[in-house]
């Protein structure tokens, strides 16, 4: 199960979902709600519990099992909390350039404070609800044009009630279920350099490098698609 980060949506796994089936595997990328082809169910109650209950639905209306479940960017936070509620569901968490945020903290808590601040003061109304307006998609460093324009036409408004939500996992983060987590470092978002450097180097959370950019589903779906077959 593929989750995408903030502004995206399933569309974004498309080449590597690709990979994943021809491989022999039942491959899901649901789009949370608010965002992608799910934007006009943009309401000022979404939130992070919202996203949590899109991806434990999916699970019980597939009834599967044994799944690898992983997140990108701030669906670190989703799949945090699908663990810390089906963890025997899950056979291992992929955090691709993920969010990691332990329980009682927030997605802005993540960042350094001039981040947060920032991202506080770009919220923008839309459909009369707060929401963090896209990046410029440049950002990720794409070596193809037609990449960042791809992405630019997709992105869409994100709902702002995640980024001061509280987690509350009730436990340790990742509920006790195997993880990986894929640092992606050419070019390397500064805004998560900090919070990776919490995690890195402990033997609960090992790291792999990929040489690409943040969005690597869309600049390196052949490495990433090889990464998650092997943590599968």
């Amino acid at each position: 199960m593929l989750v995408h980060g903030a502004w995206h949506g399933g569309w974004c796994w498309r080449r590597v979902a690709e990979r994943l089936q021809r491989a022999g595997h039942r491959v899901f990328a649901p789009t949370l709600t608010g965002v992608g082809e799910r934007r006009h169910l943009l309401r000022a109650e979404v939130d992070l519990e919202t996203h949590i209950r899109d991806i434990l639905g999916v699970l019980d209306a597939e009834e599967l099992e044994n799944v690898v479940l992983v997140g990108h960017s701030y669906a670190g936070l989703v799949i945090s909390g699908v663990a810390a509620r089906a963890p025997k569901r899950l056979r291992r968490l992929v955090y691709l350039d993920a969010l990691l945020v332990e329980d009682g903290q927030s997605w802005a808590e993540a960042f350094p404070p001039e981040v947060t601040e920032a991202r506080r003061k770009s919220v923008v109304m839309t459909d009369g609800v707060k929401t963090i307006p896209a990046p410029d998609p440049a950002i990720y460093g794409f070596a193809d044009p037609a990449d960042t324009e791809w992405v630019r036409r997709r992105l869409t408004p994100h709902p702002f009630a995640p980024f001061e939500q509280k987690a509350r996992w009730g436990g340790p983060l990742g509920g006790g279920v195997r993880r990986i987590y894929i640092d992606c470092t050419q070019p390397a978002l500064a805004a998560l350099g900090t919070m990776k450097d919490r995690y890195r180097g402990k033997p609960e959370w090992p790291f792999v490098e990929l040489k690409t950019g943040h969005d690597a589903m869309v600049s390196a779906p052949e490495a990433l698609a090889r990464l998650l077959l092997e943590a599968a």
